[in-house]
């Protein structure tokens, strides 16, 4: 999986203390996923962003954002920064800070793995 270990680091960062953050290979890239939804995640050297239908069109019209499109069919709430569009770290944090707002109202993600099943 090829992504930009540089930006996930300045991701972590940004990140770095809140609890509820975690990490998980996706989408040929790397995710962070806030209480088990996720938030954002690096595709490439590409900013890959979970906005919710309502940011959605608001910040698809800001300089470098684009919609995220993996099958020739665009993922609506979800969107790609390109790299000029976070190049400085006050860049970054403010596009997590907008995605947070979001993905932190949402309810946290069950673990989804079965439970073994009990034997009599």
């Amino acid at each position: 999986m090829a992504y930009d270990t540089g930006l996930a680091e300045r991701i972590r960062e940004q990140l770095r203390g809140n609890l509820y953050i975690t990490e998980k290979k996706m989408f040929g890239g790397l995710c962070f996923l806030h209480d088990g939804n996720m938030l954002c995640g690096i595709v490439k050297d590409e900013l890959m962003l979970r906005t919710g239908p309502d940011l959605y069109a608001i910040l698809l019209t800001k300089p470098y954002a684009r919609e995220m499109d993996f099958t020739g069919r665009p993922m609506k709430g979800m969107l790609i920064v390109e790299t000029q569009g976070f190049s400085e770290d006050t860049d970054l944090k403010w596009w997590l800070d907008q995605v947070l707002v979001f993905v932190s109202a949402l309810p946290p993600k069950v673990n989804q793995k079965r439970l073994p099943t009990a034997r009599p």
